[in-house]
């Protein structure tokens, strides 16, 4: 399983990326496998400012729903349109290709509360 060390991550299992005021969210190599085969993302959210652990929108796997929670508040400045029509992208790359959303951050100091990858391995028993 692949933990990026340049990421942060949430309890839930999203994982963020900051660069400047902009931040790339998805979820983790290991929400994915859990899941199991994602066969639909639905985030209907983009041009609204949500606050931290807001539900941003779902994901669709085989058997179940999930729900996806912003790592920090903010607005949603863009969806990953290629998983309209490629939502396996989540399960075969969910660092690269298989990002969520993008969104400006609107409180840097939240990023101070997420988990580092040795906190969140540590969580999930890794």
């Amino acid at each position: 399983m692949n933990f990026p060390d340049n990421l942060k991550y949430t309890p839930d299992h999203e994982w963020i990326r900051v660069e400047g005021d902009i931040a790339t969210v998805g979820v983790t190599d290991f929400a994915q496998s859990e899941l199991g085969d994602i066969v639909y993302v639905e985030i209907e959210t983009v041009g609204e400012t949500l606050v931290k652990e807001d539900v941003f929108g779902t994901l669709e796997a085989v058997k179940t729903v999930s729900d996806l929670f912003m790592p920090m508040s903010g607005e949603m400045l863009e969806f990953n349109e290629a998983l309209d029509s490629n939502p396996e992208k989540v399960n075969a790359d969910p660092y690269g290709e298989g990002w969520m959303v993008k969104i400006k951050i609107t409180d840097v100091s939240e990023l101070e509360v997420l988990l580092s990858v040795e906190d969140y391995k540590a969580q999930i028993g890794v």
